[in-house]
């Protein structure tokens, strides 16, 4: 028999494909061998150019008219599927041949967190963590930035992301600067590195913490691919931004996260794991405030629980 073939359709967003990335292991465990097929956005593609099973990434960028999902009927309609899987919930998934769907729903959101949705989703016995598939060539390009800087003041990196791309989830630049102003004179932080990531659009954000950062910033802002960036971001020993995909790809790689939130749900959406934290505006669950509410004060401190809870209060961490 041939190995099973299965169509994974996820997010043109880099964090609901973070979300869901748990869903490649768990179609390796229903279908031992499976031959799966990706189609997702461009951003995110890199993030399963690597993952096990993966075959093909299709990029699927958006059209008018929702051109995009008829060029991505035409690719696929031909093969008979196993199994296709539709974190987007479109039709697509009812009118290919398959032998069973599994396609998500939003009515079925009742205040979990969209990890244990999607888990649902899959019927998995266990909850699915979300995952990065690393490959050689993303930690060669993260090294090839950060291993340079290292080696004339080595250090252990705090990395910050204040780059988000949705009105209303970006804490203003100028108070990451003056994060960072203050970080630099906490003796928690003495010789840490301060490291900016983001995509290329993203340098007038990090702009200002950048330059507070002076001779102990690291610039990855714009420098790779999203998988250079998670590769860069497992560099770290700290990570802090805003509520984002580089957050939850933090959060993915074990790297204990801080994630900042304004008039979005942070019960829902935070980070997903056992290093994660979040800091909001407004700390009452179904309560909101404007993310300006959030002040360098209280961001501060949060990022002292961070660091006292999983680096600890004494000696910063060689790097």
């Amino acid at each position: 028999m041939s190995e099973p073939r299965v169509l994974f359709v996820t997010s043109n967003r880099i964090g609901d494909c973070v979300i869901s990335s748990g869903v490649i292991r768990e179609i390796g465990r229903q279908l031992p061998g499976a031959r799966i097929t990706v189609a997702c956005g461009r951003p995110p593609a890199p993030l399963f150019r690597s993952a096990p099973g993966v075959e093909r990434v299709i990029i699927l960028d958006k059209k008018k008219f929702a051109g995009h999902w008829f060029d991505l009927w035409k690719q696929v309609w031909r093969t008979r599927w196993d199994m296709v899987i539709d974190i987007r919930g479109s039709a697509l998934a009812f009118q290919l041949r398959a032998k069973s769907r599994k396609v998500y729903h939003r009515g079925w959101e009742t205040g979990l967190p969209k990890v244990e949705m999607v888990s649902r989703m899959m019927g998995a016995e266990r909850t699915l963590d979300p995952e990065l598939f690393l490959d050689d060539r993303a930690r060669g390009e993260a090294a090839a930035v950060i291993d340079p800087q290292l080696a004339t003041a080595p250090g252990p990196i705090l990395a910050l992301a204040p780059i988000a791309h949705q009105p209303g989830k970006s804490w203003p630049a100028d108070r990451w600067g003056a994060l960072v102003e203050r970080l630099k004179a906490e003796p928690r932080f003495d010789g840490w590195r301060f490291m900016l990531v983001g995509g290329p659009g993203d340098h007038p954000p990090a702009a200002p913490a950048l330059a507070a950062a002076g001779g102990r910033g690291i610039d990855f802002v714009g420098k790779g691919d999203i998988l250079a960036s998670a590769a860069a971001i497992d560099r770290a020993a700290l990570f802090v931004g805003n509520d984002s995909g580089l957050m939850h790809v933090a959060a993915a790689a074990g790297r204990p996260t801080l994630g900042l939130f304004g008039p979005t749900e942070w019960w829902l959406y935070g980070p997903w794991g056992p290093k994660t934290r979040t800091v909001a505006s407004n700390e009452t669950r179904g309560e909101f405030a404007p993310i300006e509410a959030l002040t360098v004060d209280h961001v501060f401190d949060a990022v002292l629980g961070l660091h006292d809870a999983f680096i600890g209060s004494g000696t910063p961490v060689k790097p």
